[in-house]
């Protein structure tokens, strides 16, 4: 697999303002790639799963059933990716664990259209609250 195109992805990520064109970039370039494919295993994420969850309820305005949401890992790399089901949508997730950033893609209507709704998410760290008697 060319490591540079799993970089690029990740710089997409990070920058690019059109979410369409980042995961297309994902989609040309690693779903039909046996070598990649190969690379992961599967490992359940709660984060993501709570992320998709609580993403897909916001885009579609009501609480959204998920289903065969199969989480793939790709432990040298740091990266996450899978394919769900949002009732009767298509959707899939990728996530970079280093950079706690990741994007979701769904179908906007069933039966499937051209038209994918699209939701960058980043990790927030919740730092602890401080105790202002500690001077420490």
């Amino acid at each position: 697999m060319n490591i540079d195109r799993l970089q690029e992805l990740k710089q997409k990520l990070t920058i690019e303002a059109d979410l369409s064109a980042i995961w297309s970039f994902y989609m040309d370039s690693f779903v039909d790639d046996t070598e990649f494919i190969e690379l992961g295993e599967p490992k359940y994420n709660e984060y993501l799963d709570a992320v998709i969850h609580k993403t897909c309820e916001q885009m579609f305005g009501r609480v959204i059933k998920i289903t065969d949401f199969l989480t793939i890992y790709i432990a040298q790399y740091g990266f996450f990716h899978a394919p769900f089901w949002a009732e009767k949508r298509i959707g899939g997730v990728i996530y970079f664990e280093d950079l706690k950033i990741g994007l979701i893609a769904v179908s906007a209507d069933y039966p499937p259209t051209d038209e994918v709704k699209y939701s960058r998410f980043s990790e927030v760290m919740q730092l602890p609250t401080s105790n202002r008697l500690d001077l420490n």
